[in-house]
């Protein structure tokens, strides 16, 4: 077995694993090869994380928007408002901004937090 820890920075992304049916199959040759291969695939790792962070980051920030935009219409408040009322129901319930925003848009309904 031959393994390289696939890392970006100082984070740990995994590790590429080749392994033989035979005993001592690799070389030299074998891990100079494999650490190029190694280094490609965190590089595409670490790009593909990204590209998923960045594709959550829009969909939170589309759904806070939307919530927000109800709140302004509905309690004719100020966006900041908006957000401050989305921030309070979110600490109180101890549940993430954007799956309290999720919730709002989908149903139409304030969750009971705010109210307290």
């Amino acid at each position: 077995m031959l393994g390289f820890q696939l890392f970006r920075e100082a984070e740990g992304l995994g590790a590429l694993n080749l392994y033989s049916k035979t005993p001592r199959p690799f070389d030299q040759e074998s891990e100079d090869i494999g650490r190029g291969v190694a280094a490609y695939a965190s590089l595409a790792l670490a790009n593909a994380q990204k590209q998923g962070q960045l594709y959550e980051a829009k969909a939170s920030r589309d759904l806070i928007g939307q919530d927000k935009g109800i709140h302004l219409e509905r309690d004719k408040i100020s966006g900041h408002g908006a957000f401050l009322l989305l921030t309070k129901v979110s600490s109180k319930s101890n549940t993430k901004l954007r799956e309290v925003a999720e919730g709002f848009v989908g149903t139409g309904v304030r969750p009971s937090t705010i109210t307290d």
